[in-house]
C-alpha cells in the first residue's frame, strides 16, 4: 500500500471534488453537495444550505491549485493552509474506521475541513515525493485532474470515458492512415 487509508482517501475525495468543476458542473446545488458529502463518506458537520455550497465550490480552484503545484510550492500551500485553519493534528476513531488522523474539529466549516484533510493528505505525498502521482488528464479536451495510485503508475485519464474517447480517435486515425 502506497498511503494510508486516510491519506488515499482524502487525495480520492479532492481530486473528485476538483473534478465536479468541469463542464458540465457537477456540484451545481445543495443536493448534489449533500449526495457528494455522503458518496465521500465524510464525517462532522454539514450545513446543507447555500452558504455552505458557494464556500465548498469556491474551495475547488484552492485545491486544484495544491494538487497540481510542483513540490515546493506544495510544501508552501500546505503549510498556509494548515497554519491558517489552526491545524492540530490528532487521532480520532469513528464509524469503521480505526485510528487515523483529523487536523481540524468535526464542527469547523465544510470547505474548511476538505482544505486541511487535503493539505493533511499532501504531508504524505510531498514527504515521499510522489507528485507525480497526480496529474492532468491525458486526453487533449480534458483538463480534470487525475490521482494514480495504481502500482505501475499507469493511470493517465481521468475517466474510462475520456480513455474510450481517446482510444476510438487513435483507433479511426490508423484507419484513415
Amino acid at each position: 500500500m502506497l498511503f494510508t487509508y486516510d491519506t488515499a482517501d482524502a487525495l480520492q475525495s479532492a481530486v473528485a471534488l476538483v473534478n465536479t468543476a468541469e463542464e458540465p458542473d457537477t456540484l451545481a446545488s445543495v443536493e448534489a453537495l449533500t449526495t457528494f458529502f455522503t458518496d465521500r463518506e465524510y464525517s462532522g458537520r454539514h450545513d446543507r444550505d447555500e452558504t455552505e455550497l458557494g464556500a465548498v465550490r469556491a474551495v475547488r480552484a484552492r485545491l486544484r491549485e495544491l494538487l497540481s503545484a510542483e513540490r515546493d510550492t506544495a510544501v508552501e500551500l500546505v503549510n498556509e493552509i494548515l497554519a491558517k485553519a489552526r491545524a492540530v493534528p490528532h487521532l480520532v476513531r469513528h464509524d469503521d474506521l480505526d485510528w487515523h488522523i483529523h487536523a481540524i474539529a468535526a464542527e469547523a466549516p465544510l470547505a474548511q475541513r476538505m482544505l486541511v484533510e487535503t493539505a493533511m493528505a499532501m504531508i504524505d505525498v510531498i514527504r515521499t515525493d510522489e507528485l507525480n502521482r497526480l496529474a492532468i488528464c491525458a486526453a487533449g479536451d480534458c483538463s480534470a485532474l487525475v490521482l494514480d495510485l495504481s502500482r505501475n503508475r499507469s493511470r493517465r485519464y481521468c475517466s474510462t470515458t475520456c480513455g474510450n474517447r481517446e482510444a476510438v480517435a487513435a483507433y479511426r486515425a490508423r484507419q484513415r492512415a
